[in-house]
């Protein structure tokens, strides 16, 4: 692999000059990725140059013979490898969301030399020497300069450079083989899904609502039961044996700098810090949506037993986990007089995205419009341009909303380029695009749920966390924060979706173009916190059984461990009921196995916390209060890393958050 590689630069100065995009500036557009004129052959060699480009900017910070100081060291490094970052970042978003054979197979290519170039760097003793002499006089830095030498430091000793040679020599060959596994790992989810298709007749983005909808019960099993075995079927795409070695790896990764386990390794830069706090926060939420939970069976099941009594199910059948989203919505018809049906023609792709961006113009200020004649790397894609309220550019953004078989399953933000100010002084504005997988892809009008009008606000929070902010350096700016803090802007965006004076600015029907009636806004609010048991305790169980693979040490009989038995033991210890199974089973959870979220998927209801309490105190001063409006962005979004999440939360509320808010916004008490 190695060797293919390094044999692209024999290749390297010919593509050069055919014209390869990657070694050339993207002026035109605001430097957005000329994807017209991107081929794959392009990425291997482009890749390695890259590679090299940065080895030499790395080798003339070391060669220094001036003492260290912020500028010629930490700033110099932030600048370093520009071409490697542009090429890795239309590779690896594109892999994510339109991953064609041909651009996995480069992946596959490049991931182990780059793994080893990131290992070549943090490795780096005479780097890592003066990176820590700039650290050591940090009274002389600046807050923003202070969090990005702190954080480069801290990833420095995260990555072993104190390790003798021996012990930096095997620390390498786990990253790179955890590099290896965890790119299989999406890549057999991918081949899973697909298949999933092929067998039940849906894509896996349309199998929430089909279990909701779908009346025939042998057929919600048959769906429920593929889905929940995905990645566990043993055939080519089985998952298993990839699971248990990437967390022998990590375990093995956490011992060699003398941690217990990998989640106090991966914690220790957290909020949350270690794996008692974390372990003691998801316990008190779970206990509480469990006895939710249990509740909600109780009213589950007594719709079923109506359609037992009129024989349309044997006697004694009882609520299983393929029952729960068919009878929720039989109860949130009858309690709430609402459902889907009544709800979806007035959510229509393009007009929530209109509302999206209405809402954030609203509270911040900003401008966002379409821009026609961008290439685009699928043509699915749209170009909108972000310009603040003076008019200057704040970035672009693109969304890439619909489903296909080339995309992984789920919802989330990235970026093609991040914000950050150039060695000339320039501000250079992110290039960001919102991937989801809404409808079906047959559908030729898109109409959204529920659900998925609140994910498309969500994944816009984090938009806005990255066109609106204002650093220097590429390592904190944005959502470059903690991983239990960044969730925080995302879910705090969601509260606008459905708040009366939002829905009237999008929520028209798609035929008559009729505005939603107050009666049915009246309906939505009435429910929001219906079925909230379930969904608390189902995103808690899966975040626990997350923790406890990370908490395992290394001395695990990884030989021997059984994958189901272990889930079944975690279920139990935590108390979850039959009737619900954890989100992501280990073998299709790709957030903690190939998304930067191991040890992290309790950030969602961490996050959560601050999101509700946050948003507790604004609507107390006025929902669209310019002044709190204006306090958000200036402390949140315009700041990204840098500084501590806690110091900037107190800026903002002027205490500590409240626990409990969660609970009240899910109607835990």
């Amino acid at each position: 692999m190695k060797g293919k590689i390094l044999a692209a630069s024999a290749i390297l100065m010919m593509t050069a000059c055919n014209g390869n995009p990657f070694l050339t500036e993207w002026t035109k557009n605001d430097g957005f990725p000329p994807f017209d004129k991107i081929r794959v052959e392009d990425y291997v060699p482009a890749v390695q140059a890259g590679i090299e480009e940065q080895q030499k900017e790395i080798a003339a910070i070391c060669g220094n013979s001036a003492p260290a100081t912020f500028d010629n060291t930490v700033a110099a490094y932030e600048l370093s490898g520009r071409t490697l970052a542009k090429t890795l970042g239309v590779l690896y978003n594109v892999s994510e969301s339109d991953a064609t054979p041909e651009i996995l197979a480069v992946l596959d290519e490049v991931t182990p030399a780059v793994t080893a170039h990131q290992d070549d760097i943090f490795m780096n003793k005479a780097f890592f020497d003066r990176v820590k002499a700039v650290f050591a006089d940090s009274a002389s830095l600046d807050r923003e300069q202070y969090m990005v030498t702190k954080k480069l430091y801290d990833k420095f000793v995260g990555n072993g450079v104190a390790l003798d040679e021996a012990a930096q020599v095997r620390f390498k060959e786990i990253n790179t083989a955890l590099a290896t596994l965890s790119q299989k790992f999406g890549n057999n989810l991918l081949a899973e899904n697909n298949l999933f298709e092929k067998n039940i007749g849906i894509p896996v983005s349309s199998y929430p609502v089909f279990m909701t909808t779908c009346s025939d019960r042998a057929k919600r099993e048959a769906a429920f039961k593929a889905y929940s075995s995905r990645g566990a079927n043993g055939n080519d795409n089985d998952n298993s044996k990839i699971v248990l070695d990437i967390m022998r790896l990590r375990t093995e990764k956490a011992a060699l700098l003398g941690y217990a386990c990998a989640a106090d390794m991966i914690l220790e830069d957290k909020m949350a810090h270690n794996h008692g706090t974390v372990d003691a926060f998801l316990s008190k939420i779970m206990e509480k949506a469990v006895v939710k939970a249990e509740e909600e069976v109780k009213d589950l099941q007594e719709f079923m037993d109506e359609d037992i009594k009129a024989g349309l199910l044997p006697a004694g059948s009882v609520i299983e986990p393929w029952d729960w989203s068919y009878y929720a919505e039989k109860v949130r018809k009858a309690r709430y007089n609402l459902n889907e049906e009544q709800t979806k023609p007035y959510f229509e792709l393009d007009n929530v995205r209109d509302g999206v961006f209405k809402a954030a113009e609203r509270l911040y200020g900003i401008k966002i419009e379409k821009v026609e004649g961008l290439p685009v790397y699928n043509p699915e894609v749209e170009t909108f341009r972000v310009t603040d309220g003076d008019g200057s550019p704040l970035g672009i953004f693109m969304t890439d909303y619909l489903p296909r078989s080339t995309k992984r399953g789920g919802a989330w933000m990235t970026n093609f380029r991040e914000q950050y100010v150039d060695a000339n002084g320039h501000d250079i504005r992110p290039i960001i695009v919102n991937v989801c997988n809404f409808g079906q892809p047959e559908d030729t009008v898109k109409l959204l749920t529920i659900d998925e009008v609140s994910t498309a606000f969500h994944e816009f929070g984090h938009a806005l966390h990255g066109l609106l902010t204002k650093c220097h350096y590429v390592d904190v700016s944005g959502t470059n924060v903690a991983r239990d803090f960044v969730e925080t802007f995302s879910q705090f965006n969601e509260n606008w979706a459905f708040q009366p004076e939002i829905l009237a600015t999008y929520a028209t029907h798609y035929k008559t173009g009729e505005v939603i009636p107050d009666s049915l806004v009246v309906k939505i609010g009435n429910a929001s916190k219906f079925n909230q048991g379930f969904m608390t305790t189902e995103l808690t169980a899966a975040s626990i059984l997350d923790m406890k693979w990370h908490e395992l040490p290394a001395d695990t009989d990884w030989e021997n461990l059984d994958i189901a038995a272990f889930e079944k033991k975690v279920c139990a210890e935590m108390g979850l009921i039959e009737e619900i199974i954890p989100r992501y089973r280990s073998t299709y959870f790709n957030h903690i196995f190939n998304s930067g979220y191991s040890a992290g998927y309790y950030s969602y209801l961490w996050a959560e916390v601050l999101d509700k309490d946050a948003f507790e105190y604004w609507k107390s001063k006025g929902l669209y209060n310019s002044e709190m409006a204006l306090s958000f962005r200036r402390i949140f979004l315009e700041r990204g890393g840098s500084e501590e999440p806690m110091i900037l939360y107190h800026e903002f509320r002027g205490a500590d958050p409240d626990p409990e808010a969660l609970i009240r916004a899910r109607g835990l008490e």
